[in-house]
């Protein structure tokens, strides 16, 4: 094994390239602002990464001449140049991202990637974030590490051999973090609450990006002998492992461990799963695939969205024509719940948003992105109870829809649905 400098790592990278980031805690800031150095010697190189954090030096407006932002999940620093001229968003399910790699739809170049350092068989991890960087490390032409210490061992698909790393470089940072469950009040226990009156014992969850998912486990104390299967994991979810509530006894694939493809939370959950064999983190073409998925029975997909219209249709990753964040896996376990054996499919939001801007609305904002269509729609959860969509024509899903409205907005749900339909 033999460390080198980011700048000679980074040269290795010339014009013309698609790098691939390593995304959520496992971003390679240290190698990307070493990019960012060095951008005067390059040109037309394309940046493809999910959910990016941190910095990200090199999506900021000075070097739109230089990197051109491909995103297949938007997230905060990239979100700018995404909507930039200097950018742009591939609408794609989570599950099939790998697909995109392999089969040569966007090949890989080069991919920068952050690793826990190699154990005595030579053998590093991809970390906290297998997702779709198994593959990207699969198919790259050159692979160059950020070797951090700090990052977390993990088990299942990350393996990956010194032998297959083009240039290491040696640089000790705390990883990124996120603090879900400081960021619930008491709209999103609310809305926790109906939520967890949906779980039964023994079912096997799945949660989305963000405070709701957090409320909701918050919300599961009193439940038994629960299933983990999801892409994403937080915080929330040890206290629950800790207490035997998830301890993965019923599901119905991969028993006795908790499934995910990534984790993105704080230092405890970091220092939780490492080197925790109850973990997996698997590839996101095998643990978003929808038919793994509906395996498990009982399987509870929670979800959020920007705005859903009163016939059920959810925008999920737009706000309007402005890219906010992506499809990610909401279709994928949508589906697989609603295919899964006694399976809930949950979009969980707040009636409105912290301005006050109503998200059941009459109509999607012109532009919005369509997540999950009204076909594949069952249930949704407000802080004001649960509407169950599924089997009901367009006349009584608004109906539903308008009783866990804001209550100053249903008034204005009524007049629209009287004029759409009865008018």
């Amino acid at each position: 094994m033999k460390y080198v400098s980011a700048e000679e790592a980074v040269s290795l990278i010339k014009s013309g390239d698609r790098i691939f980031s390593h995304g959520s805690a496992c971003t390679p800031n240290f190698l990307i602002d070493e990019l960012a150095k060095q951008s005067s010697r390059l040109s037309n190189v394309e940046f493809v990464s999910i959910t990016q954090q941190g910095n990200v030096e090199i999506a900021k407006p000075q070097y739109k001449d230089r990197f051109f932002i491909n995103s297949l999940f938007v997230s905060t620093p990239v979100r700018d140049a995404v909507n930039s001229d200097h950018g742009d968003f591939v609408p794609v399910f989570l599950s099939e991202i790998p697909l995109l790699f392999k089969n040569g739809h966007l090949p890989i170049d080069v991919a920068m990637i952050t690793v826990s350092p190699p154990d005595q068989h030579g053998y590093c991890t991809l970390g906290t974030s297998v997702d779709v960087a198994r593959s990207a490390v699969d198919t790259a032409k050159t692979i160059i590490a950020q070797v951090n210490p700090k990052m977390p061992r993990t088990h299942g698909d990350g393996m990956i051999h010194v032998s297959k790393i083009h240039k290491m470089v040696w640089h000790e940072e705390e990883l990124l973090t996120v603090d879900y469950g400081a960021k619930v009040g008491e709209e999103e226990l609310l809305i926790g609450k109906n939520v967890a009156e949906l779980i039964d014992d023994r079912c096997t969850l799945q949660m989305g990006i963000g405070t709701i998912p957090d409320a909701v486990l918050k919300c599961l104390n009193n439940h038994k002998d629960l299933g983990i299967h999801t892409e994403m994991i937080s915080d929330g979810i040890v206290d629950l492992v800790a207490k035997d509530i998830v301890n993965n006894k019923y599901k119905g694939t991969h028993m006795n461990r908790t499934i995910t493809s990534f984790a993105f939370g704080t230092k405890k959950l970091y220092d939780y799963i490492h080197d925790n064999p109850s973990f997996a983190f698997m590839d996101v073409e095998h643990v978003n695939y929808p038919i793994n998925i509906m395996k498990n029975k009982k399987m509870v997909a929670i979800n959020s969205a920007i705005e859903i219209d009163l016939t059920g249709q959810v925008c999920a990753d737009s706000i309007g024509t402005y890219q906010f964040s992506g499809i990610g896996g909401q279709m994928d376990f949508m589906r697989g719940a609603a295919l899964s054996e006694g399976g809930k499919p949950i979009i969980a939001i707040s009636s409105r948003t912290k301005k006050g801007v109503p998200r059941i609305v009459p109509f999607l904002k012109p532009g919005a992105g369509v997540v999950t269509t009204r076909g594949h729609i069952h249930y949704v959860v407000t802080e004001f109870g649960t509407a169950y969509l599924y089997g009901k024509n367009l006349k009584q899903r608004a109906k539903a829809l308008i009783e866990i409205s804001h209550p100053d907005d249903r008034e204005m749900l009524e007049k629209a649905t009287f004029e759409r339909f009865y008018h």
